[in-house]
């Protein structure tokens, strides 16, 4: 299925498949960690994780280039989903699961309307190790620790390729405002379809490459310019899903077929290139019996030397 969205896409934009032959530098690299515990101090389902990309192209004009493949990004991640008391197996909650992924993306615009195009490997269960990570990591944070029956019970190992396509428009509202709105179709390791906005205000974004990050929504800078002050964002979606590694049919909870975030943050530059990242991401209920949704923060920092 997931070829068929790729292939899909680039056939209604009458693109070629064949990357430019010039030659490509580094023009950028960006990352950003996940946690709840600097969301809403719990430690449960969306738990941790962190995505992280690395930008490849012949030269950056302030905006992604018209041509398919030209620009590239290597995207990695890692994320841990958990129940909700990791130290009790309790009947109803979400199973334990780690996740590993490597991905090659690619941007580019046509006019107004702009694209990402990739496909992931995305590796899960015991064979990434995650269970291992947060063992060894609250154990030397002193806190709770994933018990045996909770790790004995995860999600079993899978490779899942994945497809994830993005298209959005820029809209300005104002001087120093723009607004985002968004479609996204993912196939794979989850099964989606998903529609929302983002809301800028300030200088963030503006001649710069955000990617999105895949469990909060949130964007962080890749390829990026000099300005210095603040930035807020505010964004929404909602999601029609259809499948899930994380809660596999025939499991002993089921899969809710929608899915809605609510996010917001704060992005700033110092005059001295000091960079910082502050957000929450509101996530809602993914499975039948989970009684609520859940609070997540994301953070990233950069000093330039």
């Amino acid at each position: 299925m997931f070829r068929l969205i790729a292939a899909a896409l680039v056939a209604s934009v009458g693109l070629s498949t064949v990357a430019d032959a010039q030659e490509r530098s580094r023009l950028g690299y960006g990352r950003l960690i996940a946690n709840d515990y600097i969301g809403d101090g719990k430690d449960r389902w969306r738990t941790g994780g962190v995505q992280s990309s690395r930008v490849w192209g012949p030269e950056w004009t302030g905006t992604a280039p018209a041509g398919f493949g030209q620009l590239l990004e290597l995207r990695l991640g890692a994320e841990i989903v958990a129940p909700d008391d990791i130290e009790n197996l309790r009947s109803g909650d979400r199973p334990y699961a780690g996740s590993l992924s490597v991905g090659l993306h690619t941007h580019f615009q046509r006019g107004r309307t702009e694209f990402a195009v990739g496909a992931d490997m995305v590796f899960v269960g015991p064979q990434t190790g995650m269970d291992g990570f947060q063992d060894a990591l609250h154990s030397l944070l002193r806190v709770y620790r994933p018990s045996d029956e909770v790790r004995a019970a995860q999600i079993g190992n899978a490779t899942n390729p994945t497809a994830v396509v993005e298209i959005g428009q820029t809209y300005s509202l104002g001087a120093r405002s723009v607004v985002r709105p968004f479609v996204e179709a993912r196939a794979g390791n989850e099964t989606l379809m998903r529609a929302g906005f983002d809301v800028t205000i300030g200088e963030l974004g503006r001649g710069e490459l955000l990617v999105r990050d895949s469990v909060t929504g949130q964007r962080y800078r890749t390829v990026q310019a000099e300005w210095s002050g603040f930035s807020f964002v505010f964004g929404a979606d909602v999601a029609a899903v259809s499948d899930s590694e994380f809660l596999p049919v025939g499991g002993n909870v089921a899969l809710r077929d929608t899915r809605e975030r609510v996010r917001a943050g704060v992005m700033w530059r110092s005059e001295v290139g000091i960079t910082g990242f502050y957000g929450l991401t509101y996530l809602g209920e993914e499975f039948e019996g989970q009684n609520e949704g859940q609070v997540v923060g994301s953070v990233r920092v950069r000093v330039a030397f």
